[in-house]
């Protein structure tokens, strides 16, 4: 398995013979809501879109997730695998395969299985989706926001996971993204060999008042420390902007 992240939630990942880009966040600002006195995000390297993509996968329907000017960059006839709400991002966009999965529903892309599993609240009721990926060699778990599902304790082997290991904070609200303890429980429910951060940094700038108010806690060294601490043996890895790193299991 290689992978390559391409910073903030953005993956792409190289397994199974295919190349499945995740989340992506390539061209253009980041901002929710054409709100960008709130919150802005910009990139400060600008890099090409990879090419000869297979699948492209989405977790949430949220612009950090189902980024609409990287999603009109790429080739529509790319193959899409989305929650149900970034389903109805790139079928406007004029998509034109998509499958939709819901938490427990699975799909078969050329051998690469792919669940998607209960991930972050949005909204009162919403849930979106974490994903655990298979190939003949490698189980992958990826969630971007740190809201783990206790069925998760029914899909092991888990080989590999991607999630954040800080925390991000806002004040009377508390965590928006769950980091340190929630990774550190599910690597006591996994066992994982490794564990990849997402969510946080790369080559990006991000303005805004919710960034006046957000604090984050926590780094990849920290969190190693955690792990051994805790009798884990689960490696934590520092991955480079668009650095691509294999990872073997034995």
């Amino acid at each position: 398995m290689q992978l390559t992240w391409l910073d903030s939630n953005s993956w792409l990942i190289e397994m199974g013979g295919k190349s499945i880009l995740l989340d992506p966040w390539l061209v253009g600002d980041l901002s929710f809501g054409n709100l960008p006195w709130l919150f802005l995000g910009s990139k400060t390297v600008q890099r090409p879109i990879p090419t000869n993509i297979d699948l492209i996968l989405l977790s949430q329907g949220l612009p950090d997730h189902a980024h609409l000017p990287t999603l009109q960059a790429l080739d529509r006839s790319i193959p899409v695998v989305a929650s149900p709400s970034a389903a109805k991002v790139v079928k406007n966009l004029g998509y034109q395969q998509i499958t939709a999965l819901s938490p427990g529903e699975s799909h078969d892309f050329s051998g690469v299985i792919i669940k998607a599993v209960p991930g972050s609240p949005v909204g009162p009721t919403a849930i979106e989706n974490g994903y655990i990926l298979r190939d003949d060699q490698i189980n992958l778990y990826y969630e971007p926001h740190g809201y783990h599902s206790p069925m998760l304790a029914t899909e092991l082997p888990i080989n590999v996971v991607i999630t954040p290991l800080i925390d991000l904070k806002l004040p009377l609200l508390g965590a928006v993204i769950k980091g340190k303890a929630s990774a550190i429980a599910l690597c006591q429910l996994l066992k994982p060999k490794f564990i990849v951060p997402t969510a946080a940094g790369g080559d990006v700038k991000f303005e805004g008042l919710l960034m006046s108010i957000l604090t984050a806690e926590g780094s990849v060294a920290e969190f190693q420390s955690l792990l051994k601490s805790n009798s884990l043996i689960t490696e934590a890895i520092d991955p480079q902007p668009w650095e691509p790193f294999s990872l073997a299991i034995a």
